[in-house]
């Protein structure tokens, strides 16, 4: 089956469903890189990345779990649909955001100009993923 690539609802909802997965990440990402930015610490930058990383992942899901229960699921079942979302996309957008970081910072660096990019960057990544996989499987991050 080829995907078709110019259906524009579906482009709009996997936006959507990216951008959902973009905060989430962002929010245990960013924060992670800023407490290590702010204290004194011996770990090396890649540490530091991969604990972003994590901590996106982790942030991510919890977000996804929220959202699915607030929209009556129960909380297992949101809990295991967080978890069954396409890690690929996640890891994916992660790493987008982390490489973005490094390549314009050289470290674990948040600055005000580093962000915007970094999240452009971030969303750019998975949404074509994100959009072929609502097209063929009708299923998307969110």
């Amino acid at each position: 089956m080829s995907i078709v690539w110019n259906n524009r609802k579906n482009w709009l909802k996997s936006a959507h469903n990216t951008k959902w997965c973009l905060i989430g990440c962002a929010i245990g990402d960013f924060g992670t890189i800023a407490y290590f930015q702010f204290i004194e610490h011996s770990l090396s930058t890649f540490t530091v990345l991969l604990l972003a990383m994590f901590n996106g992942l982790l942030t991510s899901i919890m977000l996804e779990t929220i959202i699915l229960y607030r929209a009556n699921f129960s909380l297992r079942d949101a809990l295991k649909t967080a978890f069954g979302m396409s890690f690929i996309s996640m890891l994916a957008m992660e790493a987008a955001m982390n490489l973005t970081d490094y390549a314009l910072t050289g470290g674990a660096i948040l600055t005000w100009w580093v962000i915007p990019i970094a999240l452009l960057a971030g969303f750019l990544t998975p949404w074509p993923y994100n959009y072929w996989r609502l097209q063929k499987h009708g299923k998307s991050c969110h």
